[in-house]
């Protein structure tokens, strides 16, 4: 066999594998990924935030429903649900029978493009030289009215363009939320600036982590950021990392907890899930497995809230 014929059949080979690998194995192995952020005033109890993202559930993936209801077992004090929960329009039971115990705890959530939309068929390259997003001309076929009121009738609090207040422990919490940025449809104005002087934390929230939504969190003074949406890349090379992030976050922040500051603003905590789950058109992970975290809020040190 010639040399070129022998690096053909190779690469080839090394193809299938990684395909079968991402197919076969890793879109399945579920993971909780755990973080510390220092932002509770001194002396406060931890907070163990359990953050949901990009689930994109079918009725058949009871695998993963199951995986989901065991996240009870973390005894989280708040769940925030960063959107992206259907992949079907039969979806919204089967997310409830997923969510179950932890629809008892305190919880925030907003939609994100796949609350609303059913996801179609798209060439998976274009993402290598554009992100997807802008406004669609397609109407809503998901029931993401039914799901929305599914969780506020057991108490979480819709953050949609929205701001609220809530009791955690001993901790009075502020939060504001966008709607889905990738669709445009998050209105800036419903970010409270200044942030919430009176709350022991004020905490903001998105799906998609626009760098306009992150710009306008930290500039009103939101110490912590949660957002999804990006998948972490969903497939991600070593030493290189995320590909894409599907919107114009850079890909060193696609995943995981990372810092996010504007001009002459204090860095707000940015933590971006990779989510739980993948389109159905598009059921692959590769060296990016599928996670829910376990974030638990630490007092920030004296010294430095102080300052």
């Amino acid at each position: 066999m010639k040399p070129l014929t022998r690096t053909l059949v190779g690469g080839a080979a090394l193809g299938v594998g990684a395909l079968a690998y991402s197919l076969g194995y890793e879109r399945t192995a579920f993971t909780v990924r755990r973080v510390d952020i220092p932002v509770l005033p001194p002396g406060a109890r931890p907070v163990k935030v359990l953050h949901l993202s990009d689930v994109h559930l079918t009725p058949g993936q009871r695998a993963k429903q199951r995986w989901i209801r065991e996240l009870i077992d973390l005894d989280p004090d708040l769940v925030v649900n960063t959107g992206d929960n259907l992949a079907h329009l039969d979806s919204v039971a089967p997310v409830l029978s997923a969510y179950r115990d932890l629809l008892d705890v305190p919880g925030v959530f907003v939609f994100g493009s796949n609350d609303y939309f059913s996801p179609i068929a798209k060439n998976p390259l274009r993402y290598l030289w554009r992100h997807s997003g802008g406004r669609t001309r397609r109407v809503a076929d998901l029931p993401w009215r039914e799901l929305r009121d599914a969780f506020t009738t057991r108490g979480w609090l819709d953050l949609d363009n929205a701001s609220a207040r809530l009791k955690v422990g001993d901790l009075e919490l502020a939060f504001a939320g966008v709607d889905d940025p990738h669709l445009e449809y998050d209105d800036l104005g419903s970010i409270e600036s200044p942030a919430p002087a009176d709350a022991d934390l004020a905490i903001g929230v998105a799906h998609a982590p626009y760098l306009r939504v992150l710009d306008a969190m930290n500039t009103a003074g939101y110490p912590v950021i949660f957002a999804g949406h990006t998948h972490g890349g969903q497939v991600r090379l070593p030493y290189a990392g995320a590909l894409v992030t599907n919107c114009d976050l850079d890909r060193a922040r696609a995943r995981g907890l990372n810092l996010h500051a504007t001009d002459g603003n204090a860095a707000s905590w940015l933590h971006v899930s990779a989510g739980l789950g993948t389109s159905p058109f598009a059921p692959i992970r590769f060296c990016c497995r599928p996670e829910a975290t376990l974030a638990t809020l630490t007092p920030i040190d004296s010294l430095r809230w102080r300052r």
